[in-house]
């Protein structure tokens, strides 16, 4: 990693991609905007370019605001960026007189002569200049001259659960390091030297080093007692640390940092030591006497070393999850949770639940029934579209297995569809053959063998045509390319998702699956229908397939994926007939007195028409991602170029394969 100090000696940088920030503890949002840059860069042929601020802003702007708290100083924010594999980094020296620029000579002088971007990514609040008064509207009057290109990242991107450097101090004022550790990535440290104290701890039997800090500014955690790791002169120890005022010894209320090293006798005053935080193991409690601190120490230390044999004996971290979106679904957690705990005996995965704000027993039933199922609790429902996204942000992996609630997992189902994707980078999204619970020798509903999309966008399944569903007889048991796969059970690629900033939001439910699999097969990738495994699906478990909310989200989502994703030429007589079309279904629903199903259709409308403008400007951040992502020509197969309305109703081919090809 190259490391520039001195603003006016930079390199002339090729097609830079830059992005501006403090990166504070280089957390798993900033290694996810590194990666975002990087790519681009790869793309473009270009440079990644961080740039980042020492001392601190806030230190030079409020120089006697004595609450400034940092994860990282700059040695070590410097190795974690080189970590996360960043290729150029330049620290400016943030001076009163950096700070009085104007927001145009912050851009013009600053951002431009420095370093000719390409590409500059900001964030959704990102302020600059004197006061604080330039802002994105200004850099865009930049892009709009072509200066260069604007990326912003959204606010919901940056604030997604834990990503956030405020979020992890959080966790470490309140002592929890396993969750301040899973979203920083690694496990958070200090670094000090070792200075003289009073000894007592040697008389005690537990010799302490006390440890002055290299920086005031650095977090310190919840007073306590602490697991950790210490290295000192390239070798590692186990040890147990203790941060307080030791009330049991002194009473002059002043905070110490002591750490006990096992099974080590060197003398190391001067010398400095990295501790890094594995566990917090209990408060600081006031003892009687010294005999009842002594017997305390021994059963701390005993509980460090059951947790340090516990932390090191982990395997390697799963390269796969199983994510379970739920909302008020205890009932289905009780029937079918089991079933997918089951299935990791011989696949080592994770299984997380995203919880989308249940009002019900849901959370309760979580803690108390299945302790090693991963919680993670939203603040509202966000729906499946923005509840998985905000969910699936802060977790690292390399493939997602989205499962719904209501699936009863089949031994080892996992294994076939992890394997075709290790075998094939190309393939995007693949499921397995959905089967009903309720009749298991049919397929059911939701996405059966496999999607299609006909020549007017209206979807379809091998194994389900509208209400027609085939009986499972082994004639799907292929791996077939498709147009999309079934949100009800699929693995994706996280790295995927993120450079496709996942679902659209916009969706709420019903369909944004297919949306998001049509936008991955533009840029090259595959969607596949395995036929080496499979699932039972109840279906209906959130919404009844009749359900007018349902109906308005399904006419409303397909018509925003047709604008989306189509060809111009495409949509300029699809939308126009599906009007036709879709209010004959209407009728339809009328003459079968599902009134409320007609009026869905006709707000299912509306509310496209009124969408029109924010889809057309989605339509153009997709072609800008498929540019910078592409891996090929975009896939045709699973497209149907005739209609599955005249198939179906006119021509009565209820099955797929008396489809007309």
């Amino acid at each position: 990693m190259n490391v520039y100090k001195d603003i006016n000696n930079l390199p002339q940088f090729t097609n830079a991609v830059v992005t501006i920030g403090s990166f504070d503890g280089v957390h798993l949002g900033h290694k996810k905007l590194v990666k975002k840059i990087k790519s681009i860069a790869n793309k473009i042929d270009g440079e990644d370019v961080v740039v980042t601020f020492h001392p601190h802003p806030r230190s030079i702007i409020f120089p006697y605001d004595k609450s400034l708290k940092i994860l990282t100083d700059l040695d070590e924010k410097l190795f974690l960026l080189e970590e996360a594999g960043v290729s150029n980094v330049v620290i400016v020296p943030f001076t009163i007189e950096f700070s009085q620029q104007s927001p145009k000579e912050y851009i013009e002088k600053f951002i431009i002569e420095s370093f000719h971007p390409a590409y500059l990514i900001v964030g959704y609040d990102h302020k600059f200049g004197l006061n604080r008064k330039g802002d994105y509207n200004l850099l865009s009057e930049y892009q709009k001259k072509g200066v260069f290109n604007l990326i912003q990242i959204d606010k919901e991107e940056i604030d997604d659960i834990g990503i956030s450097s405020t979020k992890v101090r959080n966790y470490l004022s309140d002592g929890d390091m396993s969750n301040a550790n899973y979203f920083l990535g690694y496990e958070y440290s200090i670094k000090g030297k070792v200075v003289h104290g009073e000894k007592i701890g040697t008389s005690l039997g537990f010799p302490t080093a006390n440890i002055k800090l290299s920086t005031l500014l650095k977090v310190v955690p919840k007073i306590g007692i602490y697991a950790v790791k210490i290295s000192h002169d390239d070798e590692e120890y186990d040890g147990m640390l203790y941060i307080g005022n030791r009330p049991s010894i002194s009473s002059n209320g002043q905070t110490t940092i002591e750490v006990n090293i096992f099974n080590f006798d060197q003398t190391i005053y001067g010398d400095i030591l990295v501790i890094k935080f594995i566990h917090f193991i209990r408060d600081d409690i006031k003892f009687n006497d010294l005999i009842d601190l002594k017997r305390q120490l021994k059963l701390d230390k005993a509980e460090a070393i059951r947790l340090m044999a516990n932390s090191t004996s982990k395997k390697k971290d799963p390269k796969t999850a199983i994510v379970i979106l739920n909302y008020n679904g205890i009932g289905v957690l009780q029937e079918y949770l089991n079933t997918l705990v089951l299935s990791t005996d011989k696949f080592k995965c994770d299984i997380i639940v995203i919880d989308n704000a249940s009002t019900d027993e849901s959370i309760k039933y979580l803690n108390e029934h299945h302790p090693k199922v991963r919680l993670i609790t939203l603040d509202k429902n966000y729906g499946y579209a923005g509840g998985y996204n905000k969910g699936l942000s802060s977790l690292n992996y390399e493939y997602f297995a989205l499962v719904n609630s209501d699936i009863e997992a089949t031994e080892n189902w996992l294994i076939p569809l992890i394997s075709q994707m290790e075998e094939d980078t190309s393939i995007g999204c693949i499921q397995p053959k959905i089967l009903s619970i309720t009749n298991p020798q049919s397929f059911e509903y939701a996405g059966a063998a496999g999607g299609y999309i006909d020549i007017l966008g209206y979807p379809f399944c091998r194994g389900r045509v509208f209400d027609s569903i085939e009986e499972d007889n082994n004639q799907y048991d292929d791996n077939k390319e498709v147009a999309w796969v079934s949100g009800a059970a699929f693995v994706i690629r996280k790295s995927l998702f993120e450079e496709f900033e996942g679902f659209d939001a916009d969706y709420f439910a019903h369909q944004e699956e297919i949306d998001f699999c049509l936008r991955i097969r533009k840029a090259g990738y595959k969607c596949i229908a395995s036929g080496n495994s499979s699932v039972y699906h109840l279906g209906g478990g959130t919404l009844s397939y009749e359900s007018p909310k349902k109906t308005f989200l399904n006419f409303r989502n397909n018509l925003l994926t047709v604008v989306k994703t189509f060809p111009v030429k495409s949509i300029l007589f699809i939308i126009p007939l599906r009007l036709i079309l879709d209010g004959i279904a209407g009728i339809k629903f009328l003459l079968e007195g599902k009134w409320r199903n007609t009026i869905a259709i006709i707000k299912a409308h509306l509310s496209f028409y009124l969408w029109i403008p924010s889809i057309l400007k989605k339509r153009k951040i997709l072609n800008r991602t498929i540019k910078l992502t592409t891996i090929g020509s975009p896939r045709s197969e699973g497209n149907y170029k005739k209609s599955i309305l005249v198939q179906y109703y006119f021509k009565k081919h209820k099955l797929f394969s008396d489809l007309d090809s």
